[in-house]
């Protein structure tokens, strides 16, 4: 008898362990044909997978799991968001969003992301604190059928659905507008963000794939200005004073408040690709006959809002590339105009692109600047 009993346990753990082991194999989405939506949802390139989660009866728990948050553009993309989570598209397929920004340090983020899962939430949309380590809590999504959906500052992985603007191309047309008006050699500014992010290290590569390849003669100064204005004032300043001049100037974010350091110190204005500051759009149109040759180029807040928009698509069941491309919107001086790609009328510190035609995604800057940031 106590032979049998042994065996039947025995038994029974084997068929438990057998029946967790195929729902190992059968966790997250599965990789299958695409596309849904390819206007909004275009893939990355030619080889870009699709994935597709079991679908779920909404409406659904969401949470914005942000890390830094201290500059304009982390502001505006929060407030968008919550603006986006009350928009007539999004409402009715949530049943609660939730915000949180967990700060610079990777493993408070990650508890985050692990706690909303443990609470049962069925998306997490996040700008990451690092492209690593986030193995674990991408395990335990996929055991809870959860989607984590990073956007801006993506993985180095390819097991999450991911959505962003091409950082690297963003740093190689940067590097070629340079060129174009400055030639193949002189001295460069760099003004770098965030240290640590994708994003930065990203448009970093591109940059310098350019300017120190074949045929090149740039020095080029490097800075940190942690895409804030304020800071990027404050390094732009540092570096006139300790190197002089510069032919031309590329940064990564507060390009007005590297703009406005040049004016600070008389320097000339020389060619500049910086990012899509309505302040610096307005500084194009003010001073390019007076040599601000600018290109401005725009990691658009309402990124956020594609992001959601992929989760709840997701969690209907819909096949989405696992990194989804956003088109790159840029202007130069003869492209500015005033009321569709910079407003007068609208603060310096706030991002001129609001949505995303193609995804049907408009977002009224004004209105989203009167939520919180909390």
């Amino acid at each position: 008898m106590l032979n049998r009993r042994l065996f039947v346990a025995a038994a029974a753990l084997a068929l438990g362990l057998g029946f967790v082991a195929g729902q190992a194999r059968a966790e997250g989405p599965e990789i299958v044909p695409g596309p849904y939506l390819p206007g909004c949802f275009a893939p990355w390139d030619a080889d870009t997978k699709y994935f597709k989660w079991p679908a779920k009866e909404g409406p659904y728990r969401m949470a914005l799991v942000n890390g830094f948050v201290g500059n304009d553009w982390r502001i505006q993309m929060v407030k968008t968001a919550k603006l986006y989570a009350e928009s007539e598209e999004m409402k009715p397929k949530l049943k609660e969003f939730k915000v949180v920004s967990t700060g610079t340090d990777a493993a408070v983020q990650l508890g985050a992301i692990e706690d909303f899962i443990n609470q049962g939430f069925d998306a997490i949309v996040t700008i990451a604190v690092s492209p690593e380590g986030f193995d674990r809590v991408i395990k335990l999504a996929d055991r809870k059928g959860v989607v984590i959906v990073p956007f801006d500052n993506i993985l180095d992985t390819d097991k999450v659905m991911m959505v962003n603007e091409d950082q690297f191309a963003m740093g190689v047309r940067s590097g070629e507008f340079l060129v174009k008006h400055i030639g193949n050699k002189g001295k460069l500014l760099e003004i770098r963000g965030l240290p640590g992010n994708s994003v930065d290290r990203d448009r970093h590569d591109g940059f310098r794939s350019v300017v120190e390849g074949e045929g090149m003669e740039f020095e080029v100064i490097e800075v940190v200005g942690n895409w804030d204005i304020g800071t990027s004032q404050q390094v732009t300043a540092d570096a006139l004073a300790v190197h002089g001049s510069f032919d031309g100037v590329f940064t990564q974010g507060g390009s007005n408040g590297t703009v406005q350091a040049l004016m600070d110190a008389n320097h000339p204005f020389v060619p500049m690709a910086g990012e899509g500051e309505n302040g610096f759009r307005k500084q194009m149109a003010m001073y390019g006959d007076k040599g601000l040759k600018g290109w401005s180029y725009l990691q658009s807040p309402a990124l956020v809002a594609i992001s959601m928009k992929a989760a709840v698509a997701a969690l209907e069941g819909h096949a989405l590339p696992q990194l989804i491309s956003v088109p790159i919107p840029a202007v130069d001086n003869s492209e500015l105009k005033e009321g569709v790609n910079y407003w007068e009328s609208l603060p310096d510190n706030v991002y001129a692109a609001s949505g995303f035609p193609p995804c049907g995604v408009a977002i009224d800057v004004s209105a989203a600047m009167k939520q919180s940031a909390e």
